[in-house]
């Protein structure tokens, strides 16, 4: 079902009480849809524990899935150990081995895709190739979006790999595996707000995604970020520790005293947006462990170096 962006701005506006009972309506035909065979991807994080919430009110029995990578804070794996009924799964290659393997996750799932394929030159993939430098297709049409930018060619020539792939081995591959195993199909607690690419898939797809590839249902889609610190705060949600206390400022608007982002430690993508002190500057003074692990172990430190943010 395809949206227009005014349907997807109206709904964001909507108060917290109507965004809760859509959601409630779309977990129901997900749930009827599948025929119970339904689990919530779980990640510890805020928007997943909203939905976590929202999906066992409705659902008490509702198994959840929580990807193991390695990488997640420890307040987050506590948290998600204090959870019942939470199956943990392993990745299919850790991430040490991935970065050596396949390469670093840098600047955006986008262009480090691109900049793989042109740092795996053959002649296998040389239209490919073609089509990362010039923008011009196999029929000869000129695709912009599918170029990579001037700006980040520099980064072809890195002395590393780089990859999107990370994603794959700890996260997708696992799922895909469960759900093979299982039959059953994932709630999902991303939001268009999150990037511009989860705002295009939303205006696309809608909240449920049905395909030959894949079925999933993203019924928190439409909220902001906003929407879940308010629904933790007002329906009295435990969340994990890392993210401090929820404060009400200016214009009746929340905020977090701890951390606001909780995926993936170790990942670059998007720390050249990061405001000062960025992810991993913060990362050393509250896990100094897990910084010097990652800057000096995995070697993020260099590509930081490369890439020109400060750690």
């Amino acid at each position: 079902m395809k949206l227009e962006l005014w349907q997807l701005r109206q709904r964001q506006a909507l108060p917290l009480e109507i965004k809760v009972r859509m959601t409630e309506h779309r977990i129901r035909q997900w749930y009827q849809m599948q025929g119970g065979l339904v689990y919530v991807a779980f990640s510890g994080g805020k928007d997943s524990t909203v939905l976590l919430h929202i999906a066992r009110k409705l659902y008490p029995g509702i198994p959840a899935v929580f990807m193991a990578t390695g990488l997640q804070y420890p307040e987050i794996v506590a948290f998600v150990k204090s959870i019942e009924n939470v199956e943990f799964l392993r990745p299919t290659k850790l991430f040490n081995k991935v970065i050596v393997e396949n390469g670093y996750p840098v600047v955006s799932k986008k262009v480090a895709r691109f900049v793989r394929d042109l740092q795996n030159a053959s002649e296998r993939n040389r239209a490919t190739c073609n089509l990362r430098l010039t923008g011009m297709n196999r029929a000869g049409v000129f695709c912009p979006s599918m170029m990579l930018s001037q700006k980040w060619r520099y980064l072809v020539d890195a002395p590393f790999k780089i990859s999107e792939q990370c994603c794959d081995y700890l996260k997708k591959y696992p799922a895909k595996k469960y759900v093979r195993r299982t039959g059953r199909v994932p709630l999902i607690g991303t939001m268009a707000v999150e990037s511009q690419r989860r705002e295009q898939n939303y205006l696309r797809q809608g909240c449920m995604i049905t395909s030959a590839k894949s079925s999933q249902c993203l019924p928190l889609a439409f909220w902001t970020e906003q929407d879940i610190l308010q629904y933790l705060l007002e329906y009295d949600v435990p969340y994990a520790t890392i993210y401090g206390e929820i404060e009400v400022v200016v214009d009746d608007k929340y905020c977090l005293t701890g951390v606001s982002r909780t995926g993936c430690v170790f990942c670059m993508f998007g720390v050249h947006f990061d405001s000062s002190p960025n992810r991993f500057q913060r990362l050393k003074v509250s896990h100094p462990y897990l910084y010097n692990y990652c800057i000096d172990k995995l070697q993020i430190g260099q590509v930081l170096d490369y890439i020109g943010v400060d750690y």
